[in-house]
């Protein structure tokens, strides 16, 4: 099997990271480059930096398949800070760039909060960003929708109080919108991934409640080449509940 070129813009912080991760330990990528802003060395087999002055200054062909990772901000060691960060605002010019350079299937891990979504757009376009990217001539676009959870902080008087309260809401939250774990997204990432070539042409958008779904999956590949295919999605084999 012929090996995908393929490029992760957010490869920083404990999602992007986490994808990375993932990615590389599928092996169908050759090779796996990842947009930074200073040249570091690679200790991982397989994974191959990509400077760049300027993440919307790519080279031609340098992937057919690009990963964007939208990620909140943690505390940066070195290696984390050369990584390129994209802002969600940057997704339009990110992706004509991407696609520009000769991209042709694309997959972003969006940050949207489940719960601030209406209904009728957990599956759908929700917003112009998005719109405008469906729009570029990609062959195939997944937006993977999961809900993050706040940045960390530290609670003081009335803000412990307010975040007490809310805590106790979030019990109340149905689970398939609760957040999941970084690691169970980054696994679900690296099947639409790797399956994205294969799949029929076109732009989806996978709903909370389906990352929500995969994430009790020990294995989240069925469920994906069941999604892509537009198929019935197999049921849960367990009724463990991770978050």
């Amino acid at each position: 099997m012929d090996l995908v070129q393929a490029l992760v813009v957010g490869g920083g912080g404990t999602l992007g990271a986490a994808v990375l991760e993932q990615l590389l330990a599928r092996r169908a990528f050759g090779p796996l480059r990842v947009l930074v802003t200073q040249d570091f060395h690679a200790s991982a087999a397989g994974l191959e930096p990509l400077v760049v002055g300027d993440a919307f200054a790519l080279p031609p062909g340098c992937a057919e398949l690009a990963v964007v990772v939208f990620d909140r901000e943690r505390h940066a060691n070195g290696r984390d800070a050369a990584f390129v960060r994209p802002a969600p605002e940057q997704l339009p010019a990110l992706a004509a760039a991407l696609q520009r350079a000769g991209v042709r299937d694309l997959l972003v891990v969006l940050p949207h909060a489940a719960a601030s979504l209406p209904q009728a757009l957990r599956a759908g376009l929700a917003s112009l960003d998005e719109q405008a990217v469906a729009a570029l001539g990609f062959e195939r676009v997944v937006l993977l929708r999961s809900a993050q959870p706040p940045a960390e902080a530290r609670s003081r008087g009335l803000q412990r109080v307010a975040d007490l309260v809310l805590a106790q809401l979030r019990l109340m939250t149905p689970q398939h919108q609760q957040p999941v774990r970084a690691t169970k997204v980054a696994q679900l990432a690296a099947a639409l991934a790797c399956q994205l070539g294969a799949a029929p042409a076109g732009t989806r958008v996978m709903a909370p409640e389906v990352v929500w779904q995969a994430a009790q999956m020990e294995d989240p590949r069925a469920l994906v080449q069941a999604w892509l295919a537009g198929r019935a999605l197999p049921p849960l084999a367990t009724t463990r509940m991770r978050m």
